[in-house]
């Protein structure tokens, strides 16, 4: 059998690395769609998603590549049109703003995304949902003490804003209030995501409960209704108010309030 070429073994190498490559964000994306069906199954939200990716990809390394290229310029289009979006609102905010902000035509923008309310869309079931995810569900979950879980949660997640220069609020809530009953189909999938986060809270409320951490007279729903709703003040107020001293008295009050509902440990 002939021995190969120096030539045909870098090939053969390089092709390997990027079949491995490819599997590595496979892997990374399946696990992703698993969280996103897992979060949204009881909501009836259709996700964007690109679906038989691994069979596609393993018979036709080319379109494969092709389709990561497709993807993470998606990615760039939805992460600037976020940034847009959450600064300046849906509706201030032109396709021909994005379009100038990324250096794309009119035809690349329209080859990716059917409207500027489908790329929106896509901006929520894919950013916004992770955003939220990230920042106040999972922090929380599966933590042996709610109360204290919940109350770093807030900590960390106000600080950040505090930090931020460019913070203009709580970007769910304030695309939630843009939309409110202009576009029913967009907020629903805003209300959704404000379920989840809603639901979450309850659920941890539940087993704090029952684990007793918490005082079983507790109304956990009542309790997830005001943390949410106060956390929206206070990500409101923070935008043109002293941050740093709303955090702080804002923290203080939460803490206050948890001792209220905390189990009694009786001597």
């Amino acid at each position: 059998m002939a021995t190969p070429t120096r030539l045909q073994t870098n090939l053969a190498v390089h092709k390997r690395q990027k079949m491995s490559d490819a599997y590595s964000f496979l892997s990374i994306l399946t696990s992703f769609k698993a969280l996103q069906l897992l979060i949204f199954k009881n909501y009836k939200i259709h996700l964007f998603f690109v679906t038989d990716l691994t069979v596609c990809f393993a018979q036709n390394p080319n379109r494969m590549e092709k389709n990561l290229k497709r993807m993470a310029t998606m990615h760039r289009m939805q992460v600037t049109g976020l940034a847009l979006f959450y600064q300046k609102g849906y509706y201030n905010t032109s396709v021909d703003d994005i379009l100038k902000e990324l250096a794309l035509s009119k035809g690349a923008f329209y080859y990716h995304f059917q409207s500027k309310e489908d790329f929106f869309i896509s901006i929520v079931q894919n950013l916004v949902i992770q955003k939220v995810y990230h920042m106040l569900v999972e922090p929380i979950a599966g933590k042996e003490d709610p109360l204290n879980a919940i109350s770093a949660c807030f900590e960390d997640a106000l600080e950040t804003a505090e930090h931020n220069e460019l913070d203009y609020g709580f970007v769910l809530t304030n695309f939630i209030t843009e939309f409110g009953r202009k576009n029913p189909e967009i907020s629903t999938y805003l209300q959704d995501i404000l379920k989840i986060w809603e639901v979450n809270l309850i659920t941890v409320l539940q087993k704090g409960k029952s684990d007793g951490y918490i005082d079983r007279h507790v109304d956990s729903e009542a309790v997830a209704t005001y943390l949410i709703s106060s956390y929206i003040g206070i990500r409101t107020l923070m935008v043109d108010g002293n941050a740093r001293m709303l955090r702080y008295k804002y923290m203080q009050q939460l803490r206050q309030y948890f001792r209220s509902i905390a189990q009694k440990q009786t001597a």
